[in-house]
């Protein structure tokens, strides 16, 4: 059999296949540098009378202490982590730059002052022996900051958000200091033939002599030009030759289906299941996500219970962090397998439901079995096998290896069943079209997954940073963000909103615009993590076009949901899916101003150089994560809702709460709470110090604990409204009540395929030189 047409043009295929080549070449010459460049981590640290001060393996061991506590779930290193704690970098650099200080004569001196700074930028590293010279006054410090942090993470009373006596061992806590030590290290001492630290001078620290360097504030001034520069060019090419054309559905009626006459496969009615499991998964994780922010606003306890004692801050933060990303991947996970029948418009291949039962068991013993090594890793157990069972410690991938692994091997899993499904629709079909594209973007999250397993808690921590930013950025960001426009330009292609060749063409747009701004824009997540300056350079100016796709996907959404109104007043029977489109606006809109606005906001180099590691961050998380993301799992969800909940058990009003109550919440979070908590944050680092923002004293203010008490209501309101609505749809998408489908359906004149899972029917004659919408969706 012939493969039908591409119905894209050949160089939108070559321009796609060139950018994404350009774009991960760079990326990985950007991780050659990382493996190169990155601070040394000597093999032994000793004072001028020759002392050994610490040695390579108490700093990796130390760093293996710090990963299995989840201090990365508390704290931060670099600016990497979590948000309570302190920033374990900043925190010793002040307090050593502090002792060094007093101990040259105080601040009152002139002397003292730069005798101070030239102590903690000269370096005096000998490659040749591996060996890092300290003064005597540098070495006492260190010494005096292993009792402070034995103190602070050893506290029987808690009242820190870690559980009561944390880490006591005095040879872990040494171990823990010295990898703190090597890390203020790197910060201040200049990276040979430079001006500036590896760091490229972060954290902002006077007392060393830390400021922006010029890079920093040249490539943010740059980044605003491509980006202003870059936006007014697309608009002005797609305002030229209307590359897309928006039309082609706006005069043809169409009549949509009654979802009860949809008949679905048994590989779509198991996906009911899925999708009660994401919704109880998203209840979960709302939980502990309030839990955790209460630390914020009231450390002593949690409405007089101590807290801490079961489910510390760390642990809740490692739950609420992967519970987000487990249960939007349940949700795709079921998306990929439901839509699969009717793209093909053929019968699931025999045992398709069983696989799908399977994987959903797979996923729930990675679920449960990775929540509890987690928690038994925070808790001081699986000490032998800490980094495979329990806790890596690695913000975002915190999971043990062992799951981690299981993760992947179950995605792959997933896009073999959804091969079976398309094998048959995809030998007929050329490799540029929708299919193949559906395939492929499903292929890929396995594959970029995979490269978070490289990973080591013993590897350098710019090395580390570099995988852990694959799945962080690139799986997340660009990979998920290619599926979800695959996903939801099918989802239009199949409602008859769009025809085929117009979503492809988005698709390739997207493939286009990421592939540079996304893949290489990934390296505005090194800015100051040990990386070279020429990474620093490239990572502000490519991020910048990470909000021009944003921007301009948005604004032609809006064209989407125009047809898609005019075709729900021009039917004559009613559209069943003004939710799911409803959700999927919403996407849109978090798109633009959660990953967009929030997102480019905190990119600017000069900006993350005072505010990384600070609620702005956790501003554009929140709404970059839940908006998107988490929207798109809903939306998807509720289509799929709209054929498995029975007519008389489906009710519009809970969906109607559930959706304005979600976005309502995710709004009061961000300008109520995370917003105006970060300016104030990001103002006080500037004005006072990024030790002082981080501390804990700033933290728990009235102020800010006044801000904390705030985001109550928007919970209550996202939990209470948003997330049980759903549960309690899901619960009915298991109840079912439709009768089973039969092997055999009512079959169209199509080569077997199945009418009835055809969605609508065209009632006017399409325009000229155009293919029937039943043409289109049965791949003729």
């Amino acid at each position: 059999m012939t493969p039908r047409r591409s119905l894209i043009g050949r160089g939108w295929v070559q321009a796609a296949a060139l950018i994404s080549i350009c774009g991960f070449f760079v990326l990985i010459l950007m991780g050659f540098q990382a493996y190169k460049q990155g601070p040394p981590v000597p093999r032994q640290v000793v004072t001028e009378a020759g002392r050994i001060v610490f040695t390579e393996d108490d700093v990796r061991s130390g760093q293996e202490v710090f990963l299995r506590n989840g201090l990365m779930e508390y704290g931060s290193i670099f600016g990497h982590g979590a948000y309570l704690g302190p920033d374990f970098t900043a925190d010793f650099l002040r307090r050593s730059a502090v002792a060094v200080l007093d101990s040259y004569g105080g601040p009152a001196s002139d002397s003292a002052v730069q005798r101070t700074r030239a102590d903690f930028k000269s370096n005096q590293y000998d490659p040749g022996t591996g060996t890092l010279t300290v003064s005597a006054a540098r070495a006492a410090a260190f010494e005096t900051l292993i009792e402070h942090y034995a103190r602070t993470l050893g506290n029987p009373a808690g009242k820190t958000g870690l559980r009561p006596n944390a880490i006591t061992d005095p040879a872990q806590v040494r171990q823990l200091t010295a990898y703190f030590a090597w890390s203020a290290w790197s910060a201040s001492t200049l990276r040979p033939g430079t001006n500036h630290s590896y760091t490229n001078n972060w954290p902002p620290e006077p007392l060393v002599g830390n400021r922006p360097t010029a890079d920093t504030v040249v490539w943010s001034v740059l980044s605003l030009i491509a980006l202003l520069g870059g936006t007014g060019a697309l608009f002005a090419a797609f305002g030229r030759w209307n590359w897309l054309g928006w039309h082609g559905r706006d005069q043809q009626e169409l009549r949509f289906r009654e979802p009860l006459k949809v008949r679905l496969t048994g590989a779509q009615r198991a996906t009911a299941w899925f999708f009660f499991t994401m919704a109880a998964l998203f209840l979960v994780q709302t939980l502990v996500g309030a839990a955790s922010e209460h630390y914020r606003a009231d450390l002593s306890s949690f409405f007089g219970i101590p807290l801490e004692r079961w489910l510390p801050y760390n642990l809740v933060r490692t739950w609420h962090v992967q519970l987000a990303l487990l249960w939007v991947s349940t949700s795709f996970l079921a998306a990929g397998i439901f839509l699969v029948p009717m793209i093909t418009r053929r019968p699931d291949p025999k045992g398709q439901a069983v696989l799908a039962y399977l994987l959903l068991g797979a996923l729930a013993v990675v679920v449960v079995g990775s929540l509890a090594g987690e928690a038994i890793g925070i808790h001081g157990g699986l000490t032998g096998a800490w980094h495979w069972l329990g806790m890596q410690g690695f913000e975002y991938l915190d999971l043990g290896k062992l799951w981690q692994v299981l993760l992947t091997a179950g995605m792959v899993f997933w896009v073999a069943i959804l091969w079976r499904g398309l094998r048959g629709r995809l030998a007929t079909e050329s490799r540029a079209n929708m299919p193949w594209m559906f395939f492929f973007a499903a292929l890929a999250l396995p594959l970029v997954y995979a490269t978070g397993l490289m990973a080591n808690q013993r590897a350098d921590f710019v090395v580390t940073d570099y995988w852990r930013f694959m799945v962080v950025h690139l799986w997340v960001e660009d990979f998920l963000e290619l599926f979800t426009t695959v996903m939801v330009a099918y989802v239009f292609v199949l409602l008859g909103v769009v025809r085929e060749r117009i979503a492809l063409t988005v698709i390739f747009l997207d493939i286009v615009l990421y592939s540079a701004g996304g893949v290489i824009g990934t390296a505005h997540h090194w800015y100051f993590s040990g990386a070279p300056a020429q990474t620093l350079a490239l990572g502000a100016f490519f991020s910048a076009f990470e909000v021009i796709p944003l921007t301009f996907l948005t604004v032609e959404a809006w064209s989407f949901i125009r047809l898609g109104a005019r075709q729900e007043a021009r039917s004559a029977t009613a559209f069943p899916h003004r939710w799911a489109v409803l959700f999927l606006v919403a996407v849109g809109f978090w798109n633009f101003l959660g990953a967009g606005v929030f997102g480019f906001l905190i990119n600017l180099p000069i900006v993350s150089y005072y505010e990384i590691g600070t609620a702005l961050t956790a501003n554009h998380g929140h709404a970059a994560m839940m908006g998107v993301y988490g929207m798109l799992a809903l939306g998807f969800a509720v289509f799929a809702l709209r054929y498995l909940v029975p007519a008389h058990r489906w009710n519009d009003n809970l969906v109607r709460i559930s959706f304005w109550s979600l976005n309502a919440g995710l709004a009061w979070m961000a300008f109520v709470t995370l917003l105006p908590l970060g300016i104030m944050q990001l103002y006080h680092s500037v004005d006072a110090g990024y030790f002082e923002a981080r501390s804990m004293a700033f933290l728990t203010n009235d102020t800010n604990a006044l801000f904390e008490w705030l985001r109550l209501p928007g919970d209550v309101v996202f939990i209470v409204g948003g997330v049980l609505p759903l549960l309690w749809l899901t619960f009915q998408g298991l109840r079912g009540g439709r009768a089973a489908p039969g092997r055999t359906a009512v079959p169209s004149s199509r080569g077997g395929e199945i009418a009835e899972l055809m969605l609508f029917t065209e009632v006017e004659s399409p325009e000229p030189g155009e293919a029937t919408a039943a043409g289109e969706l049965s791949g003729r």
